[in-house]
């Protein structure tokens, strides 16, 4: 699968591709397990292979909110820690059994320095989850509880059912009761 999706970006050479995959490895994950914690440095990229994972931070009364949900066809790191290699303020965990191709930092830097493509690649998958960031900022300030759901349902109808209620509720600005409340008013 990530032979695919890398090479639907129409920058990288068959050869590019296969060494990237022999510097990446397969990794499985149960549901629960954790690809990184909070205070640990990211040294780590990886392609989703399978799964949904959720990454989250503690607020100031210590609850868990759920900023960002991941699906399979993306990527995955603790972004800030990943290009800062500072401690994470985040915790990114698997909210069903996962696999993941995991590619070690130091690997993408030598392949950025060897071979412009991979910065292009770099910055083109920045650009997407700036985007995908900017869009759950106004969406989450333009809509009303219940569009925000509707639009991940839309979007994701494969993978919701997967995700427990409290990270959705979580994920949504609401709580689990406003939730429950949606779901039973919908079709979905």
């Amino acid at each position: 699968m990530i032979k695919e999706y890398l090479e639907s970006f129409n920058i990288f050479s068959s050869s590019e591709i296969d060494e990237v995959i022999q510097f990446g490895h397969y990794h499985t994950y149960k549901k629960g397990e954790f690809f990184i914690k909070e205070g640990q440095i990211s040294k780590d990229i990886a392609f989703i292979n399978s799964g949904i994972l959720r990454s989250f931070y503690y607020s100031i009364s210590d609850n868990q909110i759920t900023y960002c949900l991941s699906f399979p066809e993306s990527f995955v790191t603790a972004y800030t820690s990943y290009i800062s290699q500072e401690k994470s303020g985040i915790s990114i965990q698997t909210l069903s059994a996962t696999e993941l191709f995991i590619i070690p930092k130091m690997y993408m830097d030598k392949l950025v320095k060897k071979n412009a493509n991979w910065l292009l690649f770099q910055k083109q998958i920045a650009e997407r989850y700036f985007m995908a960031l900017e869009q759950r900022v106004f969406e989450y300030q333009k809509e009303k509880a219940e569009n925000r759901y509707a639009n991940l349902v839309k979007s994701r109808p494969e993978y919701i059912k997967q995700i427990p209620l409290q990270y959705l509720a979580s994920y949504l600005g609401i709580t689990q009761r406003h939730l429950s409340r949606i779901r039973a008013q919908t079709d979905f």
